[in-house]
C-alpha cells in the first residue's frame, strides 16, 4: 500500500472547451495520450484548421518590401529599379549591378524579390541596387 497522500495520476478528458486534466488545469498544446477523432465532422474541422494555419504561416513568412524612403535605404542609396540610380552621386554604380547578382542577396536569381541582411525583416527588389553592392562570386 502506497502513502496516504499519494495523488492519482492525471487523466485526459475531452470537454466542450478542449482537453483538460482531471485536476481542472488545461493541458498545454500536447498530451501523451491520444484523443481519437471519432466523427467525420471532427476530422474535417481539424483538417481545415490545420490547413488554415499552414497557409496563414506562409503568408506571414513573406516579408514586406523595403521602401526607398526608409532611413537605412536612403543612407545606402537603395533604388528598387537599378536603372534609376544617380550615377553622379554613386559613381561606383555600373549598369550590370543589381541585387540578384550581389553577394548579400538571399533570394534566387530568378526571384522578383529576396531578403537582404542590410534591411532586416524586409525584402529588396531583385532589380534593385544599393551602394553596399558586392559582386557574387
Amino acid at each position: 500500500m502506497g502513502p496516504a497522500c499519494a495523488k492519482p495520476a492525471p487523466t485526459v478528458q475531452n470537454t466542450a472547451r478542449g482537453i483538460a486534466l482531471n485536476d481542472g488545469l488545461p493541458a498545454i498544446f500536447f498530451t501523451t495520450q491520444k484523443v481519437p477523432m471519432t466523427k467525420r465532422r471532427e476530422f474535417i474541422v481539424h483538417f481545415s484548421l490545420g490547413s488554415a494555419a499552414l497557409i496563414g504561416g506562409h503568408a506571414l513568412a513573406q516579408a514586406a518590401m523595403v521602401s526607398e524612403s526608409d532611413a537605412q535605404a536612403a543612407a545606402l542609396g537603395y533604388k528598387a529599379d537599378a536603372t534609376k540610380v544617380d550615377k553622379t552621386k554613386f559613381p561606383k554604380y555600373a549598369a550590370d549591378q543589381t541585387c540578384t547578382n550581389c553577394v548579400l542577396y538571399q533570394g534566387k536569381a530568378a526571384d522578383a524579390a529576396g531578403g537582404c541582411p542590410l534591411f532586416a525583416g524586409k525584402q529588396v527588389a531583385g532589380k534593385g541596387w544599393c551602394s553596399a553592392w558586392i559582386k557574387k562570386a
